[in-house]
């Protein structure tokens, strides 16, 4: 299938318009379930205005209702007239020049939050030089004491697909579990208070201070 024009925008737009469930819109504009997810929760994708599929011809209303009856059912492409580009395989990636400064960002926070990803796949993700990521992770980059640990997905520089892709292989390369949901490391939880003592009585000396 041809890849539709702006599938985030596309994407926006039928979260915020139909009732299709998070499988079917991310099956159709190519986008991980979660990444769907992430949208409509309000942390993907903030400040991408949703783009009408019907309007440009990549979607019927009447196959939207169709898969609307049916979670099951997987949205089809309309033919349409205008040359749809195709997915794109090989050559380097190409990154916006308004998001080149948000790399370094975006390598402190997969070396932070996913050590086991090698450089070559950090640099793969985001596009950036493995100098850079070696500048990075020992502190020696140029603007090593402005940098802030951003989540690449957030910042526009890789889909959660491939985010997620990466970090299982890498994982089942250091033998570790690799079906984990979610793929980030939950929080540490809250130390327990410690335990009054058993025998009903309370110490309040905290309170009134030692009057022995």
């Amino acid at each position: 299938m041809a890849q539709i024009l702006m599938p985030k925008a596309t994407a926006v737009w039928l979260v915020e318009n139909t009732t299709l469930n998070f499988d079917q819109i991310a099956a159709f504009c190519g986008l991980h379930p979660l990444e769907v997810q992430g949208i409509a929760d309000g942390e993907v994708a903030i400040g991408i205005i949703g783009l009408d599929p019907t309007a440009n011809g990549q979607l019927t209303a009447e196959e939207i209702k169709r898969c609307e009856g049916d979670p099951a059912g997987r949205l089809q492409i309309a033919k349409v007239s205008i040359p749809l580009p195709q997915t794109r395989t090989k050559g380097p990636r190409y990154t916006p020049v308004s998001k080149r400064q948000d790399k370094p960002d975006a390598v402190a926070w997969l070396v932070r939050h996913h050590p086991e990803l090698s450089d070559a796949q950090v640099s793969k993700l985001i596009g950036t030089t493995k100098q850079t990521i070696a500048q990075v992770r020992d502190r020696t980059h140029w603007n090593t004491a402005n940098l802030r640990p951003r989540d690449p997905v957030l910042l526009g520089l890789c889909t959660q697909t491939d985010l997620n892709a990466a970090i299982l292989k890498a994982r089942k390369a250091a033998g570790k579990p690799v079906n984990l949901d979610p793929l980030h490391p939950p929080e540490p939880l809250p130390e327990e208070p410690t335990q009054q003592p058993t025998d009903g009585r309370h110490d309040y000396s905290a309170f009134f201070g030692n009057k022995n």
